[in-house]
């Protein structure tokens, strides 16, 4: 009978068995990536399988962050790994420590990756992207000191603008370095706050010697940069991150120097066309206001004293007849109204009542006197509308009418 053992024995056995194969310590496996978990301690984990089998997979934290890309489900990858056993579960995984993707390089892979989520995210979007001004005082360069770009930035800049001032920001364009020094140059520069416009250059290279300018981290701080920001890195063919993102992407260093600085001859022109422009504007507006100093003094003289009051005579004559018509008419309503007081102050007088035969008795100074207030032996005057008699109270007697009021007999 075979001898028996325990189950982690077996388990320990079986391992130590796969850790002598030499062929299952360095495989290169190719399938599809299933069941993908980023764990939040950086491990990996992910079957790789084909269309008969699966193994399990575990990429440790140390060998995921080599990776230039992001796995996804469904990714054709090729893998270099080891085979391996699981003590605890008895199951055999495999443990990766490169991953490819298959088909297409983990650099363009990369690539493609970032310039997604980048565009994803609006960094790319025309309408942030800000205009250059049209004649910079001063431009920053981030670029080689020792590289051709410069000297091509140079001429071009002295032949069409030489009065702008340009501030160098020297680093490194290839290397470990690369990155970092461009990330400082930018800060640097942003930070002086004398540049109109900042210009990132390299020279011509192969797509690896490139590579620096597809950073992430260049990529969003040339987006926040409160500067409008040209890049101009390797050739007409070549494309970075970095064209994606700036305000301005010029093929070549020397071409973006062109776009940069305005030609001095062009300048030149312009001016002297607003200058003529302005002149004949001068010309036309002092026409204007010659003419219109002509018309203010003809108005002028046109209003004169004598012409205020011919005008006011004339309006005056023209409404004399309906003046004269009115103060008619006043007059004769006013006449009608004084025949009508006369005659209601005629039948009122006193010596209209005399005319048809009474008499008024008076004191002998003339003033009028009622009988009841007459006494014997007194004087006194009666006066009709022609005589006047002199006469004496002799008695004085109270006398009923069937008027209800009394007379005097004298």
């Amino acid at each position: 009978m075979a001898e028996v053992i325990r189950v982690s024995s077996l388990n320990r056995y079986v391992k130590a068995r796969f850790e002598e194969d030499e062929l299952l310590q360095d495989l290169a496996l190719r399938g599809e990536i299933a069941n993908f978990v980023h764990h939040r301690s950086g491990h990996l984990y992910f079957t790789l399988r084909d269309e008969n089998a699966s193994v399990k997979a575990v990429m440790f934290r140390q060998n995921a962050q080599r990776l230039s890309f992001e796995l996804n489900e469904g990714m054709q990858v090729v893998v270099r790994c080891r085979v391996g056993l699981y003590e605890k579960t008895g199951s055999y995984q495999i443990y990766v420590t490169d991953l490819f993707p298959d088909g297409i390089g983990a650099v363009q892979m990369a690539f493609d990756q970032l310039k997604e989520r980048l565009a994803q995210e609006g960094l790319f979007l025309q309408e942030r992207k800000r205009p250059l001004p049209p004649v910079p005082k001063c431009v920053g360069v981030i670029t080689s000191r020792d590289g051709a770009a410069l000297q091509d930035i140079l001429n071009v800049g002295g032949r069409r603008w030489p009065l702008a001032h340009l501030v160098l920001a020297p680093v490194n364009v290839q290397g470990e370095q690369a990155v970092p020094g461009m990330l400082s140059a930018l800060a640097k520069l942003e930070a002086a706050g004398c540049c109109d416009v900042i210009l990132i250059a390299r020279g011509g290279g192969s797509r690896e010697d490139l590579w620096e300018f597809n950073s992430e981290a260049l990529a969003r701080a040339v987006a926040k940069c409160p500067i409008p920001v040209v890049s101009a890195v390797g050739h007409e063919i070549d494309y970075t991150i970095l064209d994606f993102v700036a305000d301005l992407r010029a093929p070549t260093p020397s071409a973006a120097a062109e776009l940069i600085f305005p030609d001095a001859r062009d300048v030149r022109k312009k001016i002297c066309r607003i200058s003529e422009d302005i002149q004949i504007n001068m010309h036309e507006r002092l026409e204007i206001c010659y003419n219109e100093k002509a018309e203010c003094a003809q108005s002028w003289n046109a209003v004169t004293p004598q012409t205020i009051c011919a005008v006011r005579e004339a309006a005056l004559e023209a409404k004399a007849p309906a003046f004269q018509n009115a103060m008619a008419a006043k007059l004769a309503h006013a006449a009608v109204r004084l025949q009508n007081a006369a005659a209601l102050a005629d039948g009122l007088s006193p010596y209209q009542v005399l005319a048809r035969g009474y008499a008024m008795v008076r004191t002998e100074d003339g003033a009028p006197i009622r009988l009841e207030k007459l006494h014997a032996e007194q004087k006194v005057l009666l006066q009709d509308a022609h005589w006047q008699a002199k006469c004496q109270v002799l008695a004085l007697e109270k006398q009923e009418t069937e008027c209800n009021e009394k007379s005097q007999d004298v």
